[in-house]
């Protein structure tokens, strides 16, 4: 989940100035100006959403004819403009999307985003081998959930796995291309896969 981190940082002081959330919402535009996946009216899903600040950035690029819809654990704190909706739910949990589908018309989204992390150990290997789960679980709603043709952003920590992420990812997207926005610290292991041109 995206967090606030040193006030040193000159990410949280430039977050906390343009009124984001968390300091990732500088990753996703960093991606978004290399890669232009997310556009005006666009409905965009976006996966372990809190505390919002992808939110944030995508509902400004979508506009009030788009939709952006975030997923999490944890509640996310209600946004103000009407193109935003959160739900407390678990991505591999299928009720959640049936909801979302009831409440929103969306069934199929323009783009996925996902900035999950699950807790660490400290391990590389335990983390690594999470990360891959909850990756792969991105991959499998974007099967069910994500237009033909359309793009999703995934966070990985490579491991012995990530070979076999972006396998998964090629059979099921034209392009795969990893990508580390210079928001991401330079301590971090933490790269971004795009996943360009969803196939049919």
């Amino acid at each position: 989940m995206p967090k606030m981190f040193n006030p040193k940082d000159k990410y949280f002081q430039k977050a906390k100035d343009e009124g984001y959330r968390a300091r990732s919402a500088f990753k996703l535009e960093a991606i978004q100006n290399k890669f232009h996946l997310i556009r005006l009216g666009d409905k965009v899903l976006d996966l372990g959403a809190a505390p919002g600040s992808f939110m944030q950035y995508i509902q400004k690029i979508v506009g009030d004819k788009g939709l952006v819809v975030g997923i999490d654990l944890k509640e996310i704190k209600p946004f103000k403009k009407l193109n935003a909706k959160s739900y407390v739910g678990d991505i591999f949990d299928e009720p959640v999307y049936r909801q979302i589908e009831q409440q929103t018309g969306v069934r199929r989204f323009d783009v996925i985003t996902s900035d999950l992390a699950s807790a660490t150990t400290g391990i590389k290997s335990v983390d690594a081998g999470r990360s891959f789960q909850l990756n792969e679980q991105v991959l499998e709603v974007a099967k069910k959930h994500l237009k033909s043709g359309g793009h999703v952003v995934i966070k990985a920590f490579p491991g012995a796995d990530h070979s076999q992420l972006i396998a998964i990812a090629k059979k099921q997207f034209k392009q795969v291309k990893p990508f580390k926005p210079e928001a991401v610290r330079r301590s971090s292991r933490e790269v971004y896969l795009i996943g360009l041109h969803m196939k049919s």
